[in-house]
């Protein structure tokens, strides 16, 4: 049975996790998956992909936005928002995740679903700026098939919940490989403090990076029988969602996912030259009210040189690092298209 690195002896860091460990501990976070795992037609196309939605919070998305950032370590990706995100700081709709050639159904599927939610959408209001990040699952998965369809978006949006979330191969994971291995979904969590004050720092990924000599595995080993890696044909990229309830800027926030990277180099990965390496990043300390007749809005922020910064800093980055773990021993050995084979790592 898949268990978090945790469970297997295997500490990341020195903070405490949340009680799940996961994403979701970020309290009003919910997580949907939608996974394909079938065959398309007789000459070996096979769907073996999905979709994964991350919901900041439990509300209407478009009329009370989050603060949030976006931060590219390497910009081979295709998602689509991110623009908007960096240039007004607020995301005002699902985080959607999916493979590369998904983007379109998924970001029509989840424009569907606000526009259903939101009658004034593009009629007596703005339009709506729709999140999707992407990683390239072709190994295992036939992309040029286009298996995701809106309905999938739509689906793992009214899957959320506020559970522990699945991990591995399960939504957008389902054909992504990790270092040579099968990767996909992993989460993990952090606890900051000061005082009687408690922040959380939750992370999700989508990996799917990484050959298997750059995978850093003498840092991580508790076993010495490790399976056969698979080369990817590409170079693969990461997608990491960072949500917090700490209160932060949008500009704050780009400083502390931006020590996703450390995590992810920590693993081993260089930021390859064809891999989309990409960083979201939420805070649900506020809520900013899509129409509002203020002249003015007040905000509380952390003092950025308060301690607290520091543990937050280590907590992105702690956080990062064992979800890309957690997508690796919690993602079982997958066969996809043509008969392609991707062995789990065994730590």
């Amino acid at each position: 049975m898949p268990r978090k690195v945790r469970e297997m002896g295997i500490v990341i860091g020195m903070l405490t996790t949340g009680e799940k460990n996961c994403i979701t501990d970020v309290a009003g976070v919910r997580v949907g998956h939608v996974t394909l795992d079938e065959k398309i037609n007789q000459d070996g196309a096979y769907a073996c992909t999905g979709v994964t939605a991350i919901l900041p919070h439990e509300g209407n998305l478009f009329q009370q936005k989050v603060t949030a950032a976006s931060y590219v370590l390497n910009g081979f990706g295709k998602t689509t928002g991110l623009v908007q995100v960096n240039e007004l700081g607020v995301i005002e709709s699902p985080i959607m995740l999916t493979n590369t050639f998904g983007v379109p159904a998924v970001t029509q599927g989840t424009l569907q679903f606000m526009l259903d939610s939101n009658n004034e959408i593009g009629h007596s209001t703005g339009t709506i700026n729709i999140v999707v990040g992407e990683c390239n699952d072709s190994y295992l998965n036939s992309i040029r098939e286009c298996p995701i369809t809106p309905k999938h978006a739509i689906e793992a949006i009214r899957n959320a919940s506020n559970e522990t979330s699945e991990e591995g191969a399960v939504g957008a994971g389902k054909g992504m490989m990790c270092f040579g291995y099968k990767g996909g979904i992993g989460s993990s969590s952090r606890i900051v403090s000061h005082g009687p004050t408690n922040y959380t720092v939750g992370c999700m990924v989508l990996s799917n990076f990484g050959q298997s000599s750059e995978f850093l595995a003498h840092r991580y080993t508790t076993s010495n029988v490790q399976s056969e890696s698979t080369l990817s044909p590409t170079d693969g990229s990461i997608i990491i969602v960072l949500a917090t309830d700490a209160p932060l800027s949008s500009r704050q926030l780009t400083r502390v996912i931006k020590r996703c990277g450390i995590g992810l180099g920590r693993t081993g990965s260089h930021f390859s030259h064809g891999s989309g390496d990409i960083v979201i990043g939420f805070t649900t300390a506020h809520h900013i009210a899509h129409l509002s007749d203020q002249l003015v809005e007040i905000r509380t922020q952390l003092r950025e040189d308060h301690p607290i910064m520091n543990q937050i800093f280590a907590a992105a980055t702690e956080a990062t690092e064992e979800a890309i773990l957690n997508s690796l021993s919690q993602a079982q050995t997958t066969i996809g298209r043509n008969g392609h084979k991707v062995e789990a790592y065994q730590f």
